[in-house]
């Protein structure tokens, strides 16, 4: 860049300007050039002439005074010009300089802005080839799931299984082929539609009740559920989810079915094969025992006679191989039970040493047949009441006592109880041992199983059912007990069974007077039963259960001690005044009473006209009537009861529905038999009426009629024995329309079966609560 800066003295001739002024820096001047001159002048003639002229001085002087502010003039005006034309470049530069600043900041700007400019470019030409990579994927994607959707649509239609959605507002919003198949109607005439105007109306309820329980409960629910496809009847098990959302909240419902036709069909049948089995092995069991009781009878009364001692062996040998021959019957009668899970323990208040004595009376008559020692061992007080079956806990020993002689050829068996504390409780422990051929060790894990038959010593099997001791384990385990074996092949067999104990008083300490009864009572609805069972046992009675008209008759023959036949009318083998005639046919039973039990007494006097029979009570027992009738025919009076007598007050009953109740009987069977005991009897209908509607359901289904009316029996008189009054009535009118109304009549009877129970159970509860 050109340097503009000014000579030192015009820079301080302008700085003088500036400071003092023009006026006195042209004075200064002035006076300096006439100095300068003067000093000039002098010095000049001087050195030139030698000597100093005043007038020539004065000449140079005048002359200098003249011509200086000439000089001074044009040296201000310079001096001005140059000071301003200075300013102007000076300024120039300024605005030069800041001008090519300016311009550089520009071109920086243009820089970056061209660079930017660039680097958008860029990223336009990536986001371009982003999304045009982002656009392919998606239409492969697209591609991907609609062909996943067509794979998944194709494999969903090809199910033999049906399925369906529905919305939260039950309207359907997909299915699949088959689903279409079932309800004959298409895809477009089912979606969109609710399900008011898909399913039939018979139909509607129980869908619309499953719907809302899954629903309200956001648990999926499977049931059985029968429809008819193209006039066929098919079973579906269909299982309903909850469809929920990432809230939690619910918005369809998911609907799966698998066709089980072929196997409700199988199942049908084998329960009909179980029926039939059942009443087959009651009609086998109740033909040989007649004959095998007149064995036992007679034989009984030739070991009370005169025998020599070969004719006394010979009876003993008969006794034992017809009571042997007994218990076989009653472990084919138990297999059958165990096969249709009805094996029942009906507990007692029984002396232990004196059940002990019955066994060894019999133990030693098979034992002696085959000339073997029999010993008996007591460890422990046993001289206690306990809660026990006898009965069954009788045939478990008398099994194993069998098998111990059957196997033994020479030596002893032995029969070892006692008494022994578990886990802070008493056991009853039995066990049967023997010097017999024993058991290999690798045929102990199987000694128990259904029909399985240990080789005897010459290697064939032994002889028998091979049901006895799987049954034994079955009833040992029904029995809340265990069994177990050790042996040693050629030295003997040891089986120990361990059954738990629970003591209780003597049953002539019972809050009742008068003497205890030896009672048969026959009644096939097993909470009936149970019932019946704890009012008479309350009272101090012993209660022999019998749950057909064969095992009565079976029983009546075989129980020597029997004082009195309660006698349910309408049972599932016979009936109740087949019953009655069959005993009276026999004179040895003439004294025997016999007292009906049944819903019409009326009725069932007019069947049993012409047979003896010492009277009848309504179902549900009236404790009142109960004990009338025991003062009638045994002088039993009952003690009067101190207890303060437990009543609901009528403001309560008005909470809690009791117009679905029979209020009375209830409160007759608490007040009688205790508030625990009858929550046991509520308990137990809990349990057996999903069964009972079950049962019918399936009946209905196959066509079985007859079996509808007798559930329904049976379900009246459960519901009738816990007061449920609203279901008795209504399961009234199911047994009595069984065989004339329509299918859709008896399964609209069964829908409002359902809610009537869930109802009456819920105001019973309520009920019970308030005895509390």
């Amino acid at each position: 860049m050109t340097d503009y800066s000014l000579s030192p003295w015009v820079r301080a001739l302008s700085s003088s300007i500036k400071r003092f002024g023009e006026f006195k820096t042209a004075a200064f001047c002035y006076g300096l050039l006439l100095s300068v001159s003067l000093i000039l002048s002098s010095m000049f003639y001087y050195v030139a002439i030698g000597e100093l002229h005043i007038v020539d001085i004065l000449a140079v002087m005048f002359f200098a005074a003249v011509v200086s502010p000439l000089i001074i003039n044009v040296l201000l005006n310079s001096i001005r010009q140059l000071d301003a034309s200075y300013a102007y470049l000076d300024s120039a530069t300024k605005q030069e300089k800041l001008l090519n600043q300016t311009l550089k900041d520009n071109i920086n700007r243009l820089n970056i802005e061209i660079d930017e400019r660039k680097m958008a470019f860029h990223a336009k030409h990536r986001a371009i080839e982003e999304l045009r990579r982002e656009i392919a994927e998606r239409k492969k994607t697209q591609q991907e799931l609609a062909q996943q959707g067509m794979l998944l649509r194709s494999i969903v239609d090809s199910s033999p299984d049906l399925f369906y959605y529905r919305d939260n507002n039950g309207v359907f919003a997909g299915c699949n082929k088959m689903f279409e198949e079932v309800m004959g109607k298409s895809s477009s005439e089912i979606i969109g539609k609710s399900a008011e105007k898909i399913f039939p109306t018979h139909f509607l309820s129980q869908v619309l009740t499953t719907d809302e329980q899954v629903e309200q409960t956001h648990k999926p629910i499977t049931i059985d559920v029968g429809y008819e496809v193209e006039g066929e009847k098919r079973w579906f098990e269909l299982r309903k989810l909850p469809f929920i959302n990432d809230r939690g909240e619910y918005i369809g419902l998911l609907g799966f079915g698998r066709d089980i036709t072929s196997r409700k069909e199988a199942a049908q049948a084998l329960e009909t094969a179980y029926k039939d089995k059942g009443k087959f092995i009651a009609t086998l069991s109740h033909e040989l025992r007649t004959p095998l009781n007149g064995i036992v009878g007679l034989t009984r009364m030739l070991l009370d006679t005169e025998l020599n001692k070969q004719q006394r062996s010979w009876c003993n040998t008969v006794f034992s191989s017809a009571e042997t021959l007994g218990n076989i019957f009653n472990d084919i009668i138990d297999l059958d039970k165990i096969d249709r899970d009805q094996l029942d323990i009906a507990t007692d208040s029984i002396n232990v040493s004196d059940f002990i004595n019955d066994v060894v009376n019999f133990a030693g008559l098979i034992a002696e047949q085959k000339e073997l020692e029999f010993n008996i061992e007591r460890n422990g007080k046993l001289d206690v009441y306990a809660l026990l079956d006898p009965t069954r806990l009788r045939q478990v020993v008398w099994n194993l006592i069998n098998n111990a002689v059957k196997f033994t050829q020479q030596g002893k068996v032995t029969l070892e109880c006692s008494r022994e504390n578990h886990e802070e409780r008493p056991w009853l422990v039995i066990k049967i041992s023997d010097t017999g051929q024993g058991i290999p060790q690798e045929q102990l894990a199987r000694i128990f199983d259904m029909y399985y038959k240990a080789p005897d010593l010459k290697g064939t099997n032994a002889i028998g059912s091979g049901i006895g001791l799987a049954v034994t384990k079955a009833l040992v385990s029904a029995m809340k007990g265990t069994i177990t074996v050790n042996s040693t092949e050629g030295e003997g067999s040891c089986f120990t069974v361990q059954i738990p104990l629970s003591l209780c008083v003597a049953p002539t300490e019972q809050s009742y007077v008068g003497r205890g009864l030896y009672i048969l009572l026959v009644e096939d609805v097993p909470l009936n039963a149970e019932i019946a069972t704890n009012l008479l046992e309350q009272r101090g009675h012993e209660v022999l259960w019998a749950e057909t008209g064969e095992d009565a008759l079976s029983f009546v023959e075989t129980e020597d001690d029997l004082d009195l036949v309660l006698l349910d009318m309408q049972l599932p083998d016979i009936n109740g005044d087949v019953v009655a005639k069959h005993i009276r046919s026999d004179s040895h039973f003439d004294n025997l009473p016999i007292v009906a039990l049944t819903a019409n007494v009326r009725s069932a006097e007019e069947e049993l006209e012409g047979i003896s029979i010492q009277g009848a009570l309504a179902k549900p027992i009236n404790t009142v009537k109960l004990d009338k009738m025991l003062a009638d025919l045994f002088d039993i009076k009952q003690a009067k009861c101190t207890e303060p007598q437990l009543k609901v007050s009528e403001e309560a009953l008005k909470e809690i529905n009791a117009h679905l109740l029979d209020v009375e009987t209830i409160e007759d069977f608490v007040n009688s038999m205790g508030l625990d005991v009858f929550k046991r009897s509520s308990q137990l209908f809990e349990k057996l009426n999903p069964q009972y509607q079950q049962e019918m359901l399936t009946s209905l289904n196959s066509n079985d009629r007859e079996e509808y009316k007798s559930v329904a029996h049976k379900l009246k008189g459960s519901a009738g024995s816990v007061g449920l009054n609203d279901v008795q009535l209504h399961a009234k009118i199911m047994e009595y329309g069984a065989i004339e109304e329509s299918d859709e009549v008896l399964k609209g009877w069964l829908d409002v079966l359902a809610d009537k129970i869930n109802e009456g159970q819920q105001a019973l509860h309520l009920f019970l609560q308030q005895l509390e």
